[in-house]
């Protein structure tokens, strides 16, 4: 399939203090869409621009995104206006199987779930605005979600062209994780954006970042034609050491999520969900090792795609050799859980949610009166809600700040470094 070239990658549940309270998505509780259909929503978008050749004002898109909107069948994308899309195709992420596909006007897109123009329900309606239709492969689950990838070509020689000798991409990009790939034989020059710069392994230069503030990001970056002495080696990451290699992945496609819910401190104790996905042809399970000082309890898991429930498993000790899941340096005192699943078909990717609650009395506490959260975190999205009853009053590592319809306070942190963050919250009782 066109895309095959690309892994298939990939929050709105919320945890009472002793048990799951599912929540529709914050986009979800805006309202409804034409005629009683309900809005539609979506998560986990990432775009991957491919500049064509040089002058052409041509560029290939690779959009993945998820339908979040329980129960819907279609998913809509909107064509940008300025424009021209070609070579279109849609595939479902879970199974790697095209998808049907038609594009259709405002009209119907409004009928079928979507707001009103960039501004919202309340904005003008654009009647010129074009949309790609997508039937989903299967309805979106409960708390769920449906996967999908379009693949298209935009002509578009205002955000794409040629200017003294080099290339330009200059556009405003909406979407919070991004990743632009320079032509063959092209070397980056300059980009007014923070990113990394990370070669393909055709030897291809891709400059990926993740924008985590609320305006769209204004890209500008420029590129020249390599000379032979400085151009890129095909392949030239797969050769360095494993820890270098893992330091050079790009994190604007990693979905890695996780949130906590945290209980009383007093208790020392927090439920959470994290998200994953599987792409590995034939993988059929996913092994969490619990962090040492840490113990673990309430485990349970789901197929996002599906809704299904899944099979899972504690083992401690010895019994990890024996269970020969990968785990390495164990220890009398090594715990993990396994969740099982059936195994990733070709070309396709199973996206999972797995819920547990630790116990942890060195990372989770209450101090003279103050609450205490210590913890590291290596995922790029986390997020931490507090108990009812705490206000916050520090947090060493910026964060988004909301309140969630219950009155707990939630705190998002996005980390764009291949790095984890240390993070300290303190918060007192109101």
């Amino acid at each position: 399939m066109r895309g095959a070239n690309v892994k298939v990658l990939t929050l709105a549940l919320a945890f009472a203090p002793c048990c799951v309270v599912p929540m529709a998505p914050l986009e979800a509780q805006a309202g409804r869409g034409g005629g009683g259909v309900a809005r539609q929503t979506q998560a986990d978008d990432y775009t991957r621009y491919e500049l064509l050749a040089p002058g052409s004002g041509k560029f290939r898109i690779l959009y993945e995104v998820t339908a979040t909107t329980p129960g819907a069948t279609t998913f809509f994308n909107a064509i940008r206006q300025g424009s021209v899309a070609s070579d279109e195709s849609v595939w479902d992420r879970m199974t790697g199987l095209p998808l049907k596909f038609d594009e259709v006007g405002q009209a119907v897109a409004r009928a079928g779930g979507v707001g009103g123009g960039r501004g919202g329900a309340a904005a003008p309606i654009d009647t010129t605005q074009k949309y790609i239709r997508v039937f989903l492969a299967r309805p979106v689950p409960e708390e769920g979600e449906g996967r999908v990838l379009i693949d298209k070509t935009y002509y578009d020689p205002k955000s794409y062209f040629e200017e003294n000798g080099e290339i330009v991409f200059n556009r405003g990009l909406g979407i919070k994780r991004n990743a632009v790939v320079l032509p063959a034989g092209y070397e980056l020059v300059s980009s007014n954006y923070p990113a990394q710069v990370i070669q393909q392994p055709d030897g291809r230069v891709a400059i990926a970042f993740w924008n985590n503030a609320p305006p769209e990001a204004p890209v500008v970056l420029r590129a020249r034609k390599a000379t032979s002495a400085t151009g890129p080696a095909p392949a030239a990451n797969a050769a360095q050491p494993a820890d270098r290699r893992a330091r050079l992945d790009e994190r604007a496609r990693q979905n890695r999520e996780i949130v906590y819910f945290l209980q009383q401190p007093e208790t020392n104790a927090f439920d959470l969900y994290h998200d994953y996905t599987e792409s590995r042809e034939g993988v059929s399970y996913y092994v969490n090792e619990v962090r040492a000082g840490s113990t673990v309890s309430n485990p349970r898991a789901r197929v996002l795609d599906t809704g299904e429930e899944l099979k899972w498993e504690v083992i401690k000790g010895e019994a990890i050799t024996r269970a020969n899941v990968g785990v390495r340096n164990v220890t009398p005192q090594s715990e993990i859980v396994v969740f099982r699943f059936a195994p990733v078909p070709k070309g396709g990717s199973t996206r999972l949610r797995m819920y547990e609650t630790y116990t942890d009395t060195a990372r989770y506490k209450v101090l003279n009166g103050e609450l205490i959260w210590n913890r590291a975190f290596g995922r790029p999205t986390n997020a931490v809600v507090l108990p009812a009853g705490w206000t916050l009053t520090n947090s060493s590592i910026p964060a988004v700040v909301s309140a969630l319809p219950d009155g707990r306070t939630r705190l998002d942190f996005v980390n764009p470094r291949p790095d984890e963050v240390n993070v300290l919250v303190t918060a007192r009782r109101k």
